[in-house]
């Protein structure tokens, strides 16, 4: 379930795999987590090491560590703050221009190679993620439980980067969203739209089962520049740098000459 720890910030790297497993989903309220003893050993650090990581989860409410007779390390909570996914992070104000850069070269040819290749559970697990913003919608509680609607907003885009069949392409993505998560809680402070949201996973979703590429790429176009306009509403920042057209919003991009 967990992967060596191959930095000199261990203790840290180890609670972010755990987060990480809660973010996506692959780790659920209630699940157990393996021993401390084989923890540590699929993490290959030591175990003083994992324990710290352990207390950092504990004290953000993240895990509960239970004694006696079928006690162990629990998961307490299926939202991780996103102050856990700032504290590996240097990124700067500054920096969040290239990351939605970096989104727009890269998600839309992942939907597009989603749509090539996802399969059945592909679709029936980016459904669970709208159907997870749906009920919260339903209770009236999106707002009140904004970190948990944008969690499920995190699966549905990582969940299309595992449709896509490619470990370095799902890897890559992994490493974006846990910047636009940051850079969305540094920069970007309007109100939640969760109608709008759903709506557009929903057409997203759509786009993708139909296999249709042109289709996927103006749907995520739509999806990819809302974030930039919201960006540059907050920060007065327009994204000014030269871009080729494969960058540029559909909109703006030269037309063929006929």
């Amino acid at each position: 379930m967990f992967s060596p720890v191959q930095t000199r910030r261990t203790f840290e790297e180890a609670a972010e795999q755990i987060a990480d497993k809660v973010r996506i989903g692959e780790l659920r309220v209630g699940d157990k987590l393996p021993g401390e003893r084989a923890l540590a050993a699929q993490m290959q650090i030591s175990r003083p090491t994992l324990r710290e990581a352990v207390k950092v989860l504990v004290d953000a409410g993240l895990l509960e560590v239970r004694r006696g007779p079928g006690g162990g390390m629990f998961v307490a909570t299926d939202v991780v703050g996103v102050e856990l996914v700032r504290q590996r992070s240097s990124l700067r104000l500054g920096e969040v221009a290239g990351v939605l850069e970096a989104r727009r070269m890269l998600e839309p040819r992942v939907a597009q190679l989603a749509a090539v290749r996802a399969t059945d559970e592909d679709f029936a697990t980016l459904q669970r993620s709208i159907d997870g913003m749906h009920a919260l919608v339903d209770a009236g509680r999106a707002l009140k439980e904004e970190d948990r609607f944008l969690q499920h907003d995190v699966q549905f885009h990582l969940a299309l980067a595992r449709a896509s069949g490619n470990a370095t392409v799902e890897s890559l993505m992994r490493v974006l969203f846990r910047q636009l998560e940051i850079a969305r809680d540094m920069a970007m402070h309007l109100p939640l739209v969760p109608e709008w949201t759903i709506d557009i996973h929903e057409r997203t979703l759509a786009a993708v089962r139909s296999g249709d590429l042109m289709e996927v790429e103006a749907v995520m176009d739509e999806h990819v520049g809302q974030l930039e306009r919201t960006w540059e509403e907050e920060t007065a920042r327009a994204l000014v740098r030269p871009l080729p057209d494969f960058l540029l919003p559909a909109a703006s991009r030269t037309k063929p000459a006929t």
